[in-house]
């Protein structure tokens, strides 16, 4: 809006992407909670503002607790990410497009293109991780088709550019289909989704 960018802001965004992946895991576990008290008859809206005993509690003892040393803590904390090279190269391509815009002197609409799906990539890489969100890297194959399409449809790029655009597309696409590594954790119910 205003022509720049906020360095603290970027580093603010910065941290809160990186949270992302580390607290979904917790998400799945609420949902999955809240919908294994439902069907014992608790009332949802009760169940999600207090609370209450989970029908199914087991203690796994995976979770070290606060008295724990810290770094079995900080390994806890990192549980059910995992950064495979496919997803980690896609962030690399992601902020590849987002600076291209200075190498290639592309402007206007073709520059905010190229910007906008690099961050998207990276964002979806990044989530991605999180084993539970493994699935999600299917939406940078629709990114990527996109930047295939971009220097066609968008236009006022060089030759040069679109080519990139293009050439990132195709690499992207063939970095998210393959699943990557996964660190063997299980998520119940929710397994089904992230094979």
């Amino acid at each position: 809006m205003i022509g720049t960018y906020c360095s603290l802001c970027l580093l603010a965004a910065a941290a809160m992407l990186v949270m992302i992946p580390l607290a979904l895991d917790e998400v799945v576990a609420t949902g999955q909670y809240m919908l294994r008290s439902w069907r014992t008859g608790r009332p949802l809206l009760v169940t999600f503002f207090a609370g209450g005993p989970d029908p199914l509690a087991s203690n796994n003892g995976s979770d070290p607790g606060f008295t724990a040393p810290i770094p079995r803590q900080l390994s806890a904390a990192v549980r059910g990410v995992v950064i495979p090279w496919t997803l980690a190269l896609s962030c690399v391509l992601g902020a590849w497009l987002m600076f291209s815009r200075a190498i290639f002197a592309t402007t206007g609409a073709a520059a905010n293109n190229d910007h906008l799906i690099g961050a998207l990539i990276i964002t979806v890489a990044i989530t991605a991780m999180a084993e539970v969100a493994r699935p999600l890297r299917f939406v940078n194959c629709l990114l990527s088709l996109w930047l295939i399409g971009a220097p066609w449809t968008v236009g006022g790029a060089s030759a040069a550019a679109g080519w990139n655009e293009a050439i990132a597309g195709v690499l992207v696409l063939a970095l998210s289909l393959p699943r990557g590594r996964l660190g063997g954790n299980r998520y119940g119910s929710w397994d089904r989704y992230i094979a």
